[in-house]
Order: C-alpha cells, then sequence, then structure tokens
C-alpha cells in the first residue's frame, strides 16, 4: 500500500477512535503512526489483521467496563504507552514485508494474536464466577492480580487469538499461519501472564483493598507495591510478550521458507 493511502487510512480511523473514547490524545496519535506502519508494510492484509485486534478487543474491554467487571476502567481507554505495547512489534515487523514476503504478514499476526489473547482472557476472564488462580502457586486471588487465570479466561484468550489468526490466515499465511498464530499467541498470553505473576510490579490500594497494576489506583490514591520490580508495569510485560511472539512467529515463517 502506497505510503499516502497508508496515511489517508490510518489517521482518520484513529482520529475516530480517539472521539470515541477508545484513545487517548497521545494514544491516537500512536495509533495512527502503528497504523501507517501496518498498512504500508502488509497492505490490506495487515489492516484486517489490525482491525481484527483492535475492534474486538476494545468491544470486549468495553463490554466488561458497562458490566460493572473490569478491574480498572480507566485501562480501556489506552494511551501511547499501552498502543506501543501491543502494536510496536507489529509496527516494526510490517515493515520488513517489502524486502521479504510473507514475513511482515507472520510477524503482524503473530505479535497481534498475542496481544489479543491477553486483552480477551484480560476482560471476558472477567466475568467468571469463580475468583482467579495464581498462575504459579494455584490460589485463589482477587480480580486484576497480575498472574491470575481461570478456565474462561484461558478460553477467550484462545478465541482472542484465534479471531487475529484467522485474518491472518486470509491474508495469505493459510492454514499454517493460522495454526502457527493460534499457538503464538496463546503461547503469549501465557508468557505475559507468568511475568505477571514473578516479575511484574503489583501493587494494592490501601484505601479501597484492592489489587491494581497501576502505581495509582482509579480512586486516585497511590498504590503501595507488594511483589515484583516496581518499574515493571504491565505496558513493559505487554511489549516484551508482543515482541517475543513476533520472534516466534519470525523463526515460523523462517522454517517454512527455508
Amino acid at each position: 500500500m502506497g505510503a499516502i493511502l497508508a496515511v489517508a487510512m490510518s489517521l482518520p480511523l484513529a482520529l475516530v477512535a480517539w472521539r470515541a473514547g477508545a484513545l487517548t490524545r497521545d494514544g491516537a496519535l500512536a495509533a495512527a503512526l502503528v497504523g501507517f506502519a501496518v498498512l504500508f508494510g502488509t497492505g490490506w492484509g495487515g489492516a484486517a489483521m489490525l482491525a481484527a485486534f483492535f475492534i474486538p478487543s476494545t468491544a470486549v474491554g468495553r463490554f466488561a467496563l458497562v458490566r460493572g467487571v473490569a478491574s480498572d476502567p480507566a485501562a480501556e481507554r489506552r494511551n501511547a504507552a499501552q498502543v506501543l505495547a501491543n502494536g510496536g512489534a507489529a509496527a516494526l515487523g510490517a515493515l520488513l514485508e517489502p524486502s521479504h514476503p510473507g514475513l511482515g504478514i507472520w510477524i503482524v499476526c503473530g505479535s497481534l494474536a498475542a496481544a489479543s489473547a491477553d486483552t480477551w482472557a484480560t476482560s471476558i476472564g472477567a466475568f467468571s464466577v469463580k475468583h482467579p488462580r495464581h498462575l504459579l502457586t494455584r490460589r485463589e486471588v482477587p480480580r486484576g492480580t497480575s498472574g491470575g487465570v481461570s478456565p474462561v479466561g484461558t478460553l477467550a484468550a484462545l478465541a482472542g487469538a484465534a479471531i487475529v489468526a484467522v485474518s491472518g490466515g486470509v491474508a495469505g499465511g493459510g492454514v499454517p499461519l493460522f495454526l502457527a498464530c493460534v499457538a503464538i499467541g496463546f503461547g503469549g498470553m501465557l508468557l505475559d501472564s507468568i511475568l505477571g505473576a514473578t516479575l511484574q510490579g503489583s501493587f494494592e490500594c490501601p484505601r479501597c483493598g484492592v489489587a491494581t497494576e497501576r502505581r495509582t489506583h482509579q480512586c486516585g490514591t497511590p498504590a503501595r507495591v507488594v511483589g515484583g520490580w516496581r518499574w515493571l508495569d504491565n505496558n513493559g510485560v505487554n511489549a516484551l510478550s508482543t515482541t517475543l511472539a513476533a520472534l516466534a512467529a519470525a523463526g515460523g515463517w523462517w522454517a517454512r521458507s527455508g
């Protein structure tokens, strides 16, 4: 896709998402840059995968918010850090497509499948009747605790990865790309959970007694550290997971083409 058309598509869509409340102002700018890179590098196929990630992920997040089960309503309005953590690897990988046909499609699909799986696991998992269990200790933990998983969230992660994988398969990767990206997306979600359970800084609001992934709870009270590395937040974990998913997808492309 030409640069002018890529700008003409990505910028208005980012503005619409901002006006709809799905993005902050800086988030809209970051989304426009990610969208431009993906469209410029991978064309309509990349646009389909980007839409398969962003639209359903925003919808399930809004649904959880409306139903009052979202652990952090503020997170549903994505800022620049969140956008780049989820889409930065896809944007950089997409730019490899012109010089290595097929590689950009695989990277975009794998990284966005991981981002989608994680988002679906968090949003749909919040509807679980039972409390999530810590991935490593298997003890029940409060909703919103980093590393907490549930059967509902796990199934949702598969669905989130599959939606992006389907669009990648249609975009030109076929069944091999679909199967690879479902596995990579689900694996990325598990890695995200493991990092969240071990290294990510975990916080608790001293006022509400609620677990949160943010240094300041939504009530405005500074949260206290209860585990992990204070400097490693959810955005850092997401960026690492999507980057490793992109590398796994690149390895899959290499194995197929080599």
